[in-house]
């Protein structure tokens, strides 16, 4: 299944998720001009290293940067051109409602704070691994962890694939949300202590399940109410 659009409305423009994607965007692009072994040696540099930020040393002295930093820089790289779509096409789609619940600051806070939780869970559960996490998923699948808990009789215009036949159908976003996130989860169990590349599913559990979390203290003292309340 991949969404295409929601039924709800912003009510202001959704300054941070542009920016977001923006930002993240150019970063790519920038990397993408310095050719393939810039771009490796800038994904070791500033992508979150499990087995640097739990030994506290670097693996590539070389091309230092402050080990903790990189769990917040990591969060702006992208590993090719369909990492960066696909995670912009989530943020886009669902990161406009969410940003107009909390408000631009607010979100911004919600954002990153769900990246850092999503980067930790991965790091406890694969603290040996040598590969640079990289990418916005963590972070976003915390946005999509505050939608479904937001909005989840939102309908959401989503492609699903049978067989050859392609069909556009509404979805409620409980039930597309929660079927992306019974995936993650079942293709990060079998990853625990690994530490070859690939999708760090654990990744998007830990954003996922922090955006959960962070909606309900961030909108705890708020009176204003969702669409679907």
């Amino acid at each position: 299944m991949i969404p295409l659009k929601d039924d709800i409305p912003s009510s202001r423009l959704p300054v941070v998720t542009v920016g977001l994607i923006l930002v993240n965007s150019l970063i790519y692009f920038y990397l993408w001009s310095l050719g393939a072994e810039g771009y490796e040696k800038a994904l070791f540099k500033w992508g979150a290293i499990p087995f640097e930020l739990t030994h506290g040393m670097e693996l590539n002295p070389e091309i230092a940067f402050p080990i903790p930093l990189s769990l917040f820089t990591s969060m702006f790289l992208h590993g090719g051109f369909l990492h960066l779509a696909g995670n912009m096409l989530y943020l886009w789609i669902f990161g406009d409602n969410v940003e107009d619940r909390l408000g631009h600051v607010r979100f911004f806070v919600f954002y990153i704070l769900s990246g850092l939780a999503a980067s930790l869970l991965f790091i406890l559960t694969s603290p040996k691994s040598q590969i640079p996490m990289v990418g916005a998923s963590g972070a976003i699948a915390g946005v999509l962890g505050a939608y479904i808990i937001t909005f989840p009789k939102a309908r959401i215009s989503t492609l699903i694939f049978f067989g050859f036949f392609i069909r556009v159908v509404s979805v409620p976003a409980l039930l597309v949300l929660g079927f992306w996130f019974i995936l993650q989860l079942f293709y990060a169990l079998p990853s625990i202590g690994s530490t070859s590349g690939g999708v760090a599913f654990f990744a998007h559990v830990g954003g996922f399940l922090a955006g959960i979390v962070l909606i309900r203290l961030f909108t705890m003292f708020s009176k204003r109410r969702s669409y679907y309340a």
